[in-house]
């Protein structure tokens, strides 16, 4: 039997901590840790072609669209050696990128090992998104307005992906309540079923 990769889609709130609690997960199961942001960062960076389109979008005030981002994601799967798997944080973002991924996997006969999904209540995400704004020096982060609309983009655009991996049977959510400490255990109680 050939030993699969893991595929692990870390969800969240913002401010739920998953950018806290993503280096302990890569580190202890040797995952390759995949945030569409720093992707996005990286090819700007590196001026790759993908990353001279992505450069104009984001300057222009676009998002950048789902079969940029699924290139990226594609060729980092493909080129990346020496891991176990991988943990995608901030994407999929969209039923239609969650379709994306499977059929992406699938070529390959691979598919989503689990959807882990660290949950907050609202009110602690305003906490947590203006005591990181106040910190980081990012102002219009911490306006209630903006916090708001946040929280209202993130449920309203990631919720129905909750529904999707519950259906596939592949959800786990877990209490993101708590010291770092207790919720790293949580998470990897789950983790150390795959």
């Amino acid at each position: 039997m050939t030993n699969h990769m893991k595929y692990y889609v870390l969800f969240g709130p913002p401010g739920a901590g998953k950018g806290t609690q993503a280096g302990s997960m890569v580190e202890r199961y040797h995952l390759c840790h995949l945030s569409t942001g720093e992707l996005l960062r990286s090819e700007i960076a590196a001026g790759t072609e993908l990353g001279k389109q992505a450069k104009a979008l984001i300057d222009a005030g676009n998002l950048v669209p789902d079969e940029v981002v699924e290139g990226m994601i594609e060729s980092k799967f493909r080129s990346t050696k020496g891991v176990d798997g991988f943990l995608l944080d901030g994407f999929p973002r969209t039923i239609a990128q969650a379709e994306a991924l499977d059929s992406m996997l699938a070529k390959s006969g691979e598919g989503v090992t689990a959807c882990v999904s660290l949950m907050i209540p609202d009110a602690l995400i305003h906490e947590r998104i203006a005591h990181r704004a106040t910190i980081e020096g990012r102002a219009d982060d911490a306006r209630p307005e903006i916090v708001e609309n946040r929280i209202k983009t993130y449920h309203a655009k990631t919720e129905p992906l909750i529904a999707y991996y519950r259906k596939a049977g592949k959800y786990h959510e877990i209490d993101g309540v708590g010291s770092i400490d207790a919720v790293r255990e949580r998470i990897f109680s789950v983790m150390d079923q795959f």
